[in-house]
């Protein structure tokens, strides 16, 4: 057991903020150094620790159909403060976790000044923290898609380089502003209790729309010289671009949405509450690049958005990640250095949840050496075990890995149909981390 261990989380956002909490709320003394409100990133505008750039969304909430859904279960099973928050911020959003993104980066915040044995430091930290491998000291660095220049300099000169892709988030309209004459309420498929707000299109209005897309003026990326986006947060001008049918069968999707008419639309788009108060709606899966005066034009082309106030245009930043196959342990750890660690997005997991989830996986690991155990993982049956052997599986073109059923390990049995298929996959999941919380040498 290590008495003396000290734990150093370099980063405020999701996985730090859920590093930290875990850790100091166990008894174990921890810093954790956040460079905001000396330093700000283009993407972030609060003081506030756990700020959401992209969406207020942490995706479904389902736990036998959804691999999100069944993270954010096993994550509540193991402690996390990050889900807390949500659960106690949440806004309607059908089967979704939805957050009002202000009180939710508040709550995490209030949690983290009021926690014992943490202290909270603000500066930023331009090069990686000398750990002895084997001591007493720990690290976690925790900065997130948008690593500060300098750190990500230093990075990238210890471990030969790291990898960069591109990040969209969707504009926001004012809830007064949307012309409901020309929209419906519901979820897809009468799902949740109609919290969405649905803009359709007729077939004239949608194509009219994509031609616009397709021929906006782009925002220049300035130091973005050869972006490499992301699939799960393509500009929805790009994804027009691969053939104007393609937002129609995506984003754009009427499947399973009917009007007050009980027809199914051409296309439609969702509008999602961005606060608990139903002020501002988020246009779903709109993440774009288009210039401000282009986005106001082309997106007020939808009927229901004919009026809109846009209280936040959308933006366009990097993302930074490593090669983690060649640099981590399953454990989150350096491989030459067990002493440091890596957690959130900067490892390979992609989303909001996942990068919690890492945070927590690492703090959990440098908790169970302190208390003279076994580093503790996960098995690839749950979705938390399954991200830890994502970014330590070998691949010749490392990329980012949202959490899904298609990287758990599959069932001694095969289940054709996919909805018992998921409902097994997460029961087994579920009952594998409660056993393991259960065991002597467990969590």
């Amino acid at each position: 057991m290590k008495s003396n261990a000290q734990v150093l989380v370099v980063g405020g956002g999701l996985a730090g903020s859920e590093a930290a909490f875990y850790l100091a709320s166990r008894g174990v003394k921890t810093t954790l150094v956040e460079m905001k409100p000396k330093t700000f990133t283009p993407a972030h505008e609060s003081d506030n620790y756990g700020e959401l750039v992209c969406s207020n969304s942490l995706k479904s909430n389902d736990i036998y159909a959804n691999a999100c859904g069944l993270l954010k279960e096993e994550m509540r099973l193991l402690g996390s403060m990050i889900i807390e928050a949500a659960d106690q911020t949440k806004v309607p959003a059908g089967a979704a976790l939805a957050v009002d993104r202000d009180r939710f980066s508040a709550y995490i915040t209030e949690k983290l000044k009021t926690c014992p044995n943490l202290t909270l430091v603000t500066d930023e930290i331009e090069s990686l923290p000398e750990i002895e491998n084997g001591g007493d000291r720990y690290a976690i660095i925790a900065t997130g898609p948008l690593t500060s220049d300098a750190l990500a300099e230093d990075i990238k000169n210890k471990f030969g380089g790291a990898l960069h892709f591109y990040d969209a988030s969707a504009p926001i309209v004012a809830a007064e502003s949307i012309d409901l004459s020309h929209a419906f309420t519901g979820d897809r498929y009468g799902k949740g209790t109609g919290d969405y707000i649905n803009c359709p299109l007729t077939k004239e209005e949608y194509y009219a729309f994509v031609d616009e897309l397709l021929s906006a003026e782009r925002a220049h990326l300035h130091e973005f010289e050869k972006g490499e986006i992301f699939e799960g947060c393509m500009p929805v001008e790009v994804m027009a671009s691969r053939g104007r049918d393609t937002l129609r069968f995506g984003t754009l999707k009427p499947v399973g949405l009917f009007g007050e008419d009980g027809k199914r639309p051409y296309a439609v788009l969702q509008l999602r509450k961005e606060n608990e108060d139903g002020t501002a709606y988020n246009l779903v899966g709109f993440q774009t690049n288009l210039k401000f005066p282009e986005q106001k034009r082309v997106f007020s082309m939808i009927p229901a958005l004919k009026n809109a106030e846009f209280l936040r245009y959308g933006v366009m930043h990097r993302n930074t990640y490593l090669n983690s196959p060649s640099v981590l342990n399953r454990d989150f750890s350096v491989t030459n250095n067990r002493n440091l660690f890596f957690a959130g997005q900067i490892t390979g997991v992609e989303g909001y949840v996942e990068s919690a989830a890492s945070g927590l996986l690492a703090a959990i690991a440098i908790e169970s050496e302190i208390l003279g155990k076994e580093r503790k993982t996960f098995p690839s049956e749950t979705v938390c075990g399954a991200l830890q052997t994502h970014i330590v599986t070998p691949c010749k073109d490392f990329q980012p890995m949202n959490a899904n059923f298609g990287i758990l390990s599959p069932l001694p049995v095969r289940i054709k149909d996919k909805k018992e298929r998921y409902k097994a996959l997460a029961e087994r999941a579920l009952a594998t981390i409660k056993r393991i919380g259960e065991e002597k040498d467990g969590i």
